[in-house]
């Protein structure tokens, strides 16, 4: 029933050298396991959290819902801009006084955030609670922009928009979405207030 092996070229190795090459190999390949797996759980994270920032800086954007202004008939020019704006579709909660506004015209380039400047004011109209931040779709904030003061500069951005004149205007969100508005004065003005 059992067959005697007795050359030496056909025995299988057996001892404590084998048992330690054969701990070793598993020890590497679960060293290895374990470093994929560590790298996996990484990268998906770092994943996770590169798609949910590109998902904000798509989509937590403002819409511009209406924009007029106010036109100074002594001084020839716009004294302020008003932008009512709202939430774009999809967007989660927006800090207007977080949010950054940029002015590129034939007066150069202006930009500030909203809430470190006099010469700026919100004011959410559909909203109970005072606050600045765009929570929901329905609500819509009125953003008012003072060119120019003739009775009072302090607060003013001493920008000089005149007939004729085209500004852009670019809102850019706290996750870093933004918005454009393309500005153009009528070439006459009759009306202290200007649709634009």
């Amino acid at each position: 029933m059992f067959e005697a092996i007795t050359d030496e070229e056909q025995r299988g190795q057996v001892g404590i050298g084998t048992l330690i090459v054969f701990i070793a190999m598993v020890l590497v390949a679960a060293i290895a396991a374990g470093v994929l797996i560590n790298t996996a759980g990484f990268l998906q994270t770092q994943a996770e959290a590169t798609g949910e920032e590109s998902t904000a800086q798509v989509s937590d954007r403002l819409q511009i819902v209406s924009q007029s202004g106010t036109f100074n008939q002594t001084d020839s020019q716009m004294a302020n801009l008003s932008f009512v704006v709202a939430q774009s579709p999809g967007s989660d909660n927006i800090d207007l006084s977080e949010t950054s506004i940029e002015l590129i015209g034939a007066d150069g380039q202006e930009s500030f955030q909203i809430g470190d400047e006099g010469n700026a004011t919100i004011d959410i109209f559909t909203n109970d609670d005072l606050s600045v931040v765009l929570t929901d779709n329905s609500e819509r904030a009125e953003i008012n922009l003072i060119l120019h003061d003739p009775v009072d500069g302090s607060d003013e951005l001493d920008y000089l928009l005149e007939e004729g004149d085209r500004l852009s205007v670019t809102f850019t969100a706290p996750s870093g979405a933004s918005t454009t508005a393309e500005i153009r004065v009528p070439s006459t003005v009759v009306d202290e207030s200007v649709r634009l």
